[in-house]
């Protein structure tokens, strides 16, 4: 609680879905003067908003959420803009920041850095061993340059940054826009939309369309967790070496939309699109540094995490 008294905070992406539950913990920790800077308000992508948001927020600490993100579909659709637009997002952040004295950087990278063919669990030594997976490289190299800078600037300039590595998040506030969206809130919103469908007067049976195989295996780390153990982070680790932030589970994507279909109540057919990319084949962290370095394990259980994500959206309708 001491740690963040008295301390101003900004938080970018702190109106989104990892965002707002950041900063409910920041305040439920005493944190008094948390700054979210609106991205139509404040472009960072543009050095000059960057400029101007630290001449107003005047941080002592920033938290970097802010990402142009989205599953499959929009990596392959937008990869110059995904690569371009979070790359010069951290990039400004991290050198306006080191320019005026800030005391802390925490920077927030992705899973999808990791090399495609990476031996399970990731470990964190292995973030070089190859290129990631095609459908996602250009958002995950952007993203891992802020490891690169992180670690180039602690070494000549003593500038107090860390690089946290997250596996795929889900949970309440989640994206359900299926153009943008991640695997989890899809198909929670697939499965809705095909109960919908006699509703709306189709005699069709309900069917649930998946991308690829389904052979695939994901991690998953509810927001919540992800929350607590990026401020535990900020409060407890001071390096830049890479850590991982996740649940230590995996699941096939078969299994989850089997999860999923089950909690939705789903009562239809489910069609495999194996003309579509599976994506990476596996995916599952090693987990061991983030609780050996600042005390971080996941505590939500995954069907848990599921049904109150599942609620939520229920509720949206």
């Amino acid at each position: 609680m001491s740690f963040w008294s008295g301390k101003r905070v900004t938080v970018t992406g702190g109106a989104g879905f990892l965002g707002s539950f950041v900063v409910e913990r920041l305040r439920q920790r005493g944190c008094r003067e948390v700054v979210i800077p609106r991205s139509q308000d404040c472009d960072l992508v543009q050095m000059e908003a960057v400029r101007q948001l630290y001449r107003d927020a005047k941080p002592d600490i920033v938290i970097h959420l802010a990402a142009r993100v989205g599953g499959i579909g929009a990596n392959m659709a937008n990869p110059g803009k995904f690569f371009y637009d979070n790359l010069m997002m951290g990039a400004q952040l991290m050198e306006v920041g080191r320019q005026v004295g800030l005391e802390k950087f925490v920077a927030i990278g992705t899973i999808c850095a990791y090399p495609k063919f990476t031996p399970l669990p990731f470990k964190e030594d292995d973030l070089w061993n190859g290129y990631p997976e095609e459908t996602n490289a250009p958002y995950g190299l952007a993203k891992k340059m802020l490891l690169v800078q992180s670690q180039a600037y602690r070494a000549q300039y003593g500038f107090n940054s860390i690089v946290l590595f997250p596996v795929n998040l889900y949970g309440p506030r989640d994206n359900f826009d299926l153009a943008t969206s991640h695997v989890i809130p899809a198909l929670i919103r697939k499965c809705f939309d095909a109960q919908a469908m006699p509703a709306l007067g189709n005699l069709a049976p309900s069917t649930l369309t998946v991308w690829g195989t389904g052979k695939p295996t994901r991690e998953f780390l509810y927001v919540e967790d992800a929350a607590e153990g990026i401020l535990l982070a900020a409060e407890r680790y001071d390096q830049s070496e890479p850590v991982n932030l996740g649940s230590g589970m995996e699941i096939s994507i078969r299994d989850l939309v089997d999860q999923i279909v089950e909690l939705t109540g789903l009562k239809g057919q489910v069609v495999w699109d194996a003309s579509k990319p599976d994506g990476q084949p596996r995916r599952c962290l090693d987990t061991s540094k983030a609780m050996q370095l600042f005390g971080f394990r996941a505590e939500t259980p995954f069907k848990a995490g599921l049904q109150k994500t599942i609620e939520w959206y229920r509720a949206t309708l």
